[in-house]
Order: structure tokens, then C-alpha cells, then sequence
């Protein structure tokens, strides 16, 4: 089974910590950006079932609906019949036709970039929606026929607190959802946000942002959203397919410009420049690794996960490396299988480093 992504190359407003290559949305580009999504995906013959369609960004739902219908319609002969079809959108202006449009056409899961429901922090964070905007996109997204949406969480962000993580985590898992994904924030270089050094001063600290973490990762769970990946939180059942495969090492093929694959057996990314992908009768495709997923790679994104790894596929270097960092909570043993605990996934990538380095 393989994953498509679809790259949406297009913001109304770039937002100032984002890293993701976008730029302004114009009706006439779009179009001819949709053209070669189309033209790219009759030109791969992927060959195999496709189970899981995710539209990222950018901000996809500023496409027509007609515009993704013609994507889905064009990628339906390989699509299985219970394909994961994702959109992310930003809850912006009135969406109920708009949401009811994408039932019809097969979308069946939304992300929703909340980030938070704090009205000072969006403000700060350069969101264009406010809190009651959030609330009322996921509403109308319900009463659309969704029954899998997932929103986002930021976490670190300048001027949180305990106490106004607490109000939107509040806020958060009493709306009608299946799937968090909270993050922290990370500083980009090269973003407006890297530049902006009053706005930087007023972030959490690292260990102040580790306990945000750990307050977000405790509430989640208590709400009924249980861990089972670094930054993703499900109900039972409704864990992300899609990006379930990124950590499985599994085949997705990314479609786009900045979109990235690990497709036919080698990963590889498209150039960041609209204008060079909607040019070419296929995309172009920059090699970043001609044998992916090696043991080593499986096994640091295997720890990613909540389940994480066999202690048996560990070298033995890894396994001396195991009893200080079971001591001081960063992992667990569970019967035969090494796995990083809430406090480990805080700052996972010094974890994982230590133990696979």
C-alpha cells in the first residue's frame, strides 16, 4: 500500500514561524498548479493501491472543490476503496458548504490548524483566525458529515502558560475530534520569526517548554486521546494512517513543489519553485538517499513511536547505552520492546541520539 501526498503550494498570509514552501495564492496559478498535480500523477503509474491521500501545505482548502475533485478523480483507479483522504484547512470565514462539498467528492478527514485558543497567542503568532473561529470551523465540520477531524496544537509558543494551555486544551477536547497534533514550536531559520528577537524573548525556555509538553501529553491522555507518536494524539481507532507511514518506513510519493517521497525505493524531494513544477512535464526530483530505510533508520523512526522497537534489533552498543537511560525515565521496557515514555518524547531527539549514536 502507498500514501499520496499533494503539496498545496499556496497561503493567503504566510505565517511567521512557518518554514513550509508556500507563496500567495493567485485563482489563475492555482489552476495551472492543479494541471500539473494532474499531469505528475498520470506520468508516475504508481502501480500499486493507494490507501492514503493527504493534502498539505500551504493551505490546501484554498483550492476549489472542484479543483481537489478533479485530483481524487484523476487518482482513482489505484485508490482503495477505504482510502484515508485528508485536507488540511484553516479555520477561516464561513466553511459549511464548502465542508459539505468535500464529503461528496470523498474527503473524509479534516486537520484543522487551530494552534490554539487563545486569542493574545494567535494574535502573537501572526494566525489570522480567533479562538470562537476555531470552535465554529470544527462545528461546521461536523455537522458536515465528519466524523475524523484532527486539530492543531501549538505548544512553547511566546507568553504561554500552564495556565492558558490548560483553557485551550479545555477548549480543545470538548469540541467534536478525533486527533490532536501538538507540537512545539520550533524557530526556522530564515522565517519572520527567526528575525523577530522581542518575540523570541518572550518563548518558554527549554525546560519550562518541556513541561508544557509533558502538561499537554498528561491532559491529552485524561481526555481520552491516547499518545501514539511523538506529536500525534488519537481516540481509539482514528490514529493518522497517512502519517502513520512516514515512521513505518512504508511507500508514500509526494506530488508538488517541497514535497518529499520515499517512492520505488529511494527517497527524494521536488525542487521548492512553483514555477519550475508547473514548467515540466514531470516534476523534478533532487536524490536524498538511493537505499532508504535501513535497520538503523527504521529503528530511530520506530522509536518515534509510542509502541517503539524490539530491544532484539538494538546493537549492542544501543543495548549498554539502555540501563542509565531507563533510570532516568526516558524509556520503558515493555516485555521484550524498548520505548521512549512521555518524559523521553520531551526531548526525544537528544534521547534517540544518545541511544542510537
Amino acid at each position: 500500500m502507498t500514501g499520496l501526498y499533494i503539496h498545496v503550494p499556496f497561503c493567503a498570509v504566510k505565517c511567521p514561524y512557518c518554514d513550509f514552501y508556500s507563496g500567495p495564492y493567485r485563482r489563475e496559478t492555482a489552476q495551472r498548479y492543479v494541471e500539473a498535480v494532474i499531469r505528475n500523477l498520470t506520468a508516475y503509474r504508481i502501480g500499486d493501491t493507494v490507501d492514503t491521500v493527504y493534502f498539505g501545505g500551504g493551505t490546501p482548502s484554498l483550492l476549489s472543490t472542484a479543483q481537489i475533485g478533479s485530483i481524487l478523480e484523476t487518482a482513482a483507479p489505484c485508490l482503495s476503496g477505504d482510502a484515508e483522504i485528508t485536507l488540511e484547512c484553516n479555520p477561516t470565514g464561513e466553511r459549511g458548504d464548502y465542508f459539505r462539498a468535500l464529503r461528496r467528492i470523498g474527503v473524509n478527514r479534516l486537520s484543522v490548524g487551530t494552534q490554539s485558543f487563545s486569542d493574545k497567542l494567535l494574535r502573537l503568532i501572526g494566525r489570522r483566525h480567533t479562538a470562537q473561529q476555531g470552535i465554529r470551523c470544527v462545528e461546521a465540520a461536523f455537522a458536515a458529515g465528519f466524523e475524523n477531524i484532527s486539530c492543531d496544537l501549538m505548544l512553547a509558543l511566546p507568553q504561554q502558560s500552564s495556565a492558558l494551555l490548560a483553557e485551550t486544551i479545555g477548549v480543545l477536547t470538548h469540541l467534536p475530534i478525533t486527533h490532536v497534533s501538538a507540537y512545539l514550536l520550533q524557530v526556522e531559520e530564515g522565517t519572520d520569526l527567526s528575525q523577530d528577537a522581542a518575540l523570541l524573548a518572550q518563548c518558554p525556555d527549554e525546560d519550562t517548554a518541556a513541561a508544557l509538553y509533558l502538561q499537554a501529553v498528561s491532559a491529552l491522555e485524561a481526555a481520552g486521546f491516547a499518545q501514539y507518536e511523538v506529536s500525534s494524539f488519537a481516540r481509539p481507532g482514528y490514529e493518522s494512517r497517512h502519517n502513520l507511514k512516514y515512521w513505518h518506513c512504508e511507500p508514500y510519493l509526494g506530488i508538488g513543489p517541497g514535497a518529499h517521497s520515499c517512492f520505488a525505493g529511494r527517497r527524494f524531494c521536488v525542487p521548492r519553485s512553483l514555477e519550475r513544477f508547473m514548467a515540466a512535464p514531470r516534476q523534478e526530483e533532487e536524490l536524498l538517499d538511493s537505499a532508504p530505510c535501513d535497520a538503523q533508520e527504521r529503528l530511530m523512526l520506530g522509536l518515534r513511536l509510542r509502541y517503539g522497537v524490539a530491544e532484539g534489533a538494538l546493537s549492542d552498543a544501543a543495548k549498554r547505552k539502555l540501563p542509565p537511560l531507563l533510570k532516568a525515565g526516558y524509556i520503558e521496557r515493555r516485555e521484550d520492546r524498548i520505548a521512549l515514555t512521555a518524559r523521553g518524547f520531551a526531548v526525544s531527539n537528544a534521547v534517540i541520539g544518545m541511544l542510537l549514536g
